[in-house]
């Protein structure tokens, strides 16, 4: 599979002020290394269990970021090294994140996940919560709010992914401060739209691994 030449495309068509996340979950290690020896070094997982594997196995200069739906259950297995949570979705997994860095003598960087899509599938907070879980976030000393992530419906209505890019951007401009300077919007599907409408780091998988298995 041409993975070097899919994310030298990538890498060359983005802004410089645009951070690529490569999604490399269920794919194996050797895909991993292959992308990695182009030059990557920030991977993004969807499974706390498989992504503490990988950290294991693959080179120790890799930023892992956990991208799906994490359960509080879940977080001690990620906790000792993850470079950053993006879809804190409730106050329940912000204390218990926070108190897992505390355990491991870390602070862990986070993203609040606004729920923006039109499914009633998606996670995260509603865009009016966030100011509000902004400021409950200031008591957990161990977690370091960098900024927003969000994921569009899944439509080929262009027009509508837009707006929703546009309400996330828009929340973003209001909460942005020195910490808060991250917005995660963009998949291998709209990324070039979530770029034109402001997005900072982009999630990527199936452009640069190929589809998945």
């Amino acid at each position: 599979m041409p993975i070097a030449s899919n994310l030298k495309a990538i890498q060359i068509s983005l802004p410089k002020e645009v951070t690529l996340v490569a999604v490399s979950k269920t794919k194996p290690n050797t895909d991993i290394l292959e992308a990695y020896h182009a030059g990557q070094r920030i991977f993004g997982e969807n499974k706390a269990q498989e992504l503490a594997l990988k950290a294991e196995e693959l080179p120790k200069d890799i930023s892992w970021h956990m991208i799906g739906h994490l359960q509080t259950n879940k977080v001690k297995f990620i906790a000792p090294f993850t470079s950053l949570i993006h879809a804190v979705d409730s106050i329940k997994l912000l204390k218990e994140i926070n108190k897992r860095a505390v355990q491991n003598n870390r602070t862990i960087d986070c993203l609040l996940q606004v729920h923006i899509a039109s499914e009633n599938t998606k996670f995260g907070f509603g865009i009016n919560d966030v100011e509000s879980t902004l400021h409950s976030a200031k008591q957990f000393e161990n977690i370091k709010i960098v900024g927003l992530m969000g994921m569009a419906t899944f439509t080929d209505d262009i027009e509508q992914v837009t707006q929703e890019f546009k309400r996330l951007k828009a929340l973003f401009e209001r909460v942005k401060n020195e910490q808060i300077t991250t917005l995660s919007m963009g998949m291998s599907g709209d990324y070039q739209l979530a770029i034109e409408q402001g997005s900072t780091m982009i999630r990527v998988g199936s452009a640069i691994f190929g589809h998945r298995n």
